[in-house]
């Protein structure tokens, strides 16, 4: 397994936006392991955090951004290429506009000012998203597909196809996605945009700080007052978008990923897939592998016996800071008698008991909590969205927010299969266990 990444130093840009024109200053900062990338708006009060990830993406034409309620991160692709370029896991981006700069609308100079950054190599171990069944996305005559591959990283071929337009006309570039071949025939591919489209943009109000220099406009004989910086630059761009776009997944892709025509609103759609068909695969993958505590062991950790002993087993723990647990309901479960006759649902706060007794687990998995007993003192944010019912396998998410000697928070989530069925927040007092 390769470690996980993140910048040695702090690092700093600033410029225009591409599409907005206003003024913005970017900060590069270090980041703990496990962190992800995450987008920082310091001119919000208070400054809001937005991660990379799928959830967060919201559709936008001609650009790839993000939002969290109504705080969004314009623009993120040529920035998130270049993360992923120099594999970097862990990394805090602060800004104070909407829009991160275009810069000369290549994803160069981000390149190179993470790369004089350093790289720090760190103790976790990175957990790259890899494609394992085919998927296809298709939107009238464009096409993207991911695809298992055998070759490791990531592999790109885009088919660019502007056959009625002169100016460009078709183009198909491949790679793998590495720093050398980032640095040498990616990070200098400019953004592009017809002559025609140009002019709809700007009689909009859109790119009106830009002339034919600061971008690639390109009529029927190319680029107007401008050259190409390769002979199929505008294939080699797209690749980049492509690169930024897939980042969005949170963590690394590994495999094949084959594009026609593609542009942002299918790559993020492809995204979307890749990681739920992921997500998926693991959970089954988890629930079906030996556990981790059987039900021996849950019980030298909980004194809580029959029938109120609700995790049959954990199949998933990353360290002390989040874990994975089962219950298996069946209709010999004792509730089931009198909730209620003829139609069996699982009380709601007995999910919630669940969850309060697998996050005593977790809390057992630090040596200094060892032998104590996690006391429920409060239950917040409490949402029951799904009956549970006989036959259903109820599983247990739990996940560390504040451990401290004598008390605990964790963010808890009860699932059915992809469904949702309780959340919760609880907060615990850990006591000596004289039971």
């Amino acid at each position: 397994m390769k470690q996980q990444k993140t910048i040695k130093t702090e690092a700093r840009l600033s410029g225009k936006g591409l599409f907005s024109g206003c003024d913005v200053r970017i900060l590069f900062k270090p980041a703990p392991p496990d962190t992800g990338v995450v987008f920082m708006r310091t001119d919000a009060d208070p400054a809001v955090s937005v991660k990379v990830r799928p959830e967060n993406i919201v559709h936008r034409d001609r650009r790839t951004a993000l939002g969290v309620g109504d705080v969004y991160i314009e623009t993120s692709e040529h920035c998130l290429a270049a993360i992923a370029a120099l594999d970097i896991d862990n990394i805090t981006i602060e800004l104070d506009a909407e829009e991160l700069p275009g810069l000369d609308g290549s994803s160069h100079e981000f390149f190179v000012t993470l790369k004089k950054c350093g790289i720090d190599i760190q103790a976790a171990e990175q957990h790259p998203i890899v494609i394992s069944e085919s998927i296809c996305i298709t939107q009238d005559d464009k096409s993207i597909y991911a695809l298992p591959s055998n070759e490791g990283g990531l592999n790109i071929t885009y088919d660019l196809d502007y056959t009625q337009h002169t100016g460009i006309g078709r183009q198909i570039y491949s790679c793998q996605l590495n720093e050398d071949n980032y640095t040498e025939n990616l990070a200098r591919a400019r953004t592009f945009v017809l002559e025609a489209e140009a002019l709809q943009m700007q009689a909009a109000g859109i790119g009106s700080h830009l002339g034919p220099k600061d971008i690639l406009v390109i009529n029927s004989d190319g680029p107007i007052k401008n050259s190409f910086r390769y002979p199929d630059e505008c294939v080699r761009h797209k690749v980049v978008d492509l690169i930024g776009d897939l980042r969005l997944a949170g963590h690394p892709i590994q495999g094949r990923i084959v594009a026609y025509k593609s542009g942002h609103a299918l790559n993020q759609k492809l995204v979307t897939r890749i990681v739920e068909s992921f997500r998926k695969a693991e959970q089954e993958k988890s629930l079906a592998g030996k556990p981790i505590l059987d039900i021996k062991r849950i019980q030298r950790i909980l004194p809580h016996r029959y029938p109120f002993l609700l995790v049959d087993k954990v199949v998933e723990i990353e360290k002390d800071r989040r874990i994975k647990g089962i219950k298996n309901v069946t209709f010999n479960e004792q509730f089931f008698q009198g909730h209620f006759p003829g139609t069996p649902v699982m009380p709601g706060v007995l999910i919630v008991e669940a969850l309060a007794q697998v996050s005593g687990l977790l809390f057992a998995q630090k040596l200094e909590h060892t032998g104590k007993l996690a006391v429920l003192l409060t239950m917040d944010a409490v949402k029951i969205r799904k009956a549970v019912t006989p036959g259903d396998q109820l599983i247990l998410i739990a996940e560390a927010d504040k451990v401290r000697s004598r008390a605990a928070k964790c963010n808890c989530t009860a699932m059915v299969g992809d469904d949702v069925v309780a959340e919760a927040q609880l907060k615990f007092m850990l006591v000596d266990d004289e039971i």
